[in-house]
């Protein structure tokens, strides 16, 4: 399925919805954009993209999502300014490296960028 209309709500589970609020302000560096009710928070990423938190302690260290970025090292930079060390750095033989972060509850949210 391949659409150009394609709006995408990418889900993290959290167990402390006000700790992991916390910590995604630090990581992504803005508030989220709505909250949809006391336990959720959303962030736009870009147009029509967006990653959730929500609590939902049964789900809670499961999540695995990569976001690619056009200035991976600025990134990783500025994140690094708001005082988030990454978990994992990796580099792959087609020069892409993926920069991954581990919330309070082991969900995993990596960066990737292409080489230059």
């Amino acid at each position: 399925m391949q659409t150009t209309n394609l709006d995408l709500f990418a889900g993290v589970p959290v167990s402390d919805y006000a700790a992991a609020l916390k910590w995604y302000e630090r990581l992504l560096g803005y508030p989220p954009s709505f909250f949809p009710h006391d336990t959720e928070a959303v962030c736009e990423l870009a147009e029509h993209r967006y990653l959730y938190i929500v609590q939902q302690p049964e789900h809670a260290g499961h999540t695995m999502h990569t976001l690619f970025v056009a200035n991976l090292d600025t990134l990783i930079t500025k994140i690094a300014e708001r005082e988030l060390d990454p978990m994992k750095r990796e580099s792959y033989a087609n020069g892409v490296r993926k920069i991954t972060y581990r919330d309070p509850d082991g969900n995993e949210i990596g960066f990737g960028g292409a080489p230059l």
